[in-house]
């Protein structure tokens, strides 16, 4: 799960974790946060994803990161949006309207790139990382974050035996272990969705639940 895994991935159209439509959690459990018009929300790992578009349609200001370029441009191109760019030490930085996408090393940002943002949406970040990963980017986050910021994270949990990931299971009581005592922590529903995901079941899962979480860090 090096940066040359993710980067390879782009390059060769290997994307199945890319989501065409908006994410219906997010759409049902954003409410849940009770944000402010003009927040900051943070989307680590990005990718292209749409749900960027949705939350910046809902008056939001958005910050992603994003190790692959390749994505970061197809991200606008699609889109029909022309960013500004602009590169730091760390950073090449894609910016339009109220989208600010830097495309680098997650590890590489610190407090004072979050230093305005009050919210995270984590719908695919967690589960792409195996679990010694996990626990440094969970550690990572917890520290570059505002005290306060609300994140939602969406996790899939099944038999990690029967699938080599990503993306990788991650149960409720990981989620608990990584962030409490920094966080308080509701789990907003707990969904059976195997039913809903056929190449799933074709890789051989027998059983798969997607949670929801609601963390608030201390």
């Amino acid at each position: 799960m090096e940066q040359d895994y993710w980067l390879t991935r782009w390059q060769q159209g290997d994307i199945g974790f890319h989501q065409d439509d908006i994410n219906p959690y997010l759409r049902q459990y954003w409410q849940e946060l009770n944000l402010p018009q003009g927040s900051e929300v943070f989307v680590p790992l990005c990718g292209k994803s749409r749900d960027m578009l949705w939350l910046r349609n809902q008056r939001q200001k958005v910050l992603g990161v994003e190790l692959s370029d390749l994505a970061v441009q197809a991200f606008f191109s699609e889109q029909a949006l022309v960013p500004e760019r602009m590169r730091d030490d760390s950073f090449v930085r894609y910016r339009v309207d109220d989208i600010d996408i830097r495309c680098g090393n997650f590890f590489d940002l610190g407090r004072e790139d979050l230093a305005s943002v009050q919210a995270v949406y984590d719908r695919a970040s967690m589960v792409a990382l195996p679990p010694a990963m996990r626990q440094r980017y969970a550690s990572h986050l917890r520290q570059i974050l505002p005290s306060g910021t609300q994140i939602l994270l969406i996790a899939f949990d099944y038999p990690q035996v029967e699938m080599a990931g990503p993306p990788f299971a991650v149960t409720p009581g990981e989620v608990a272990a990584l962030y409490r005592p920094h966080a308080e922590i509701r789990l907003l529903a707990e969904l059976d969705v195997l039913a809903h995901n056929p190449r799933f079941r074709e890789r051989g899962l027998s059983q798969m639940c997607e949670s929801i979480f609601l963390l608030t860090l201390r």
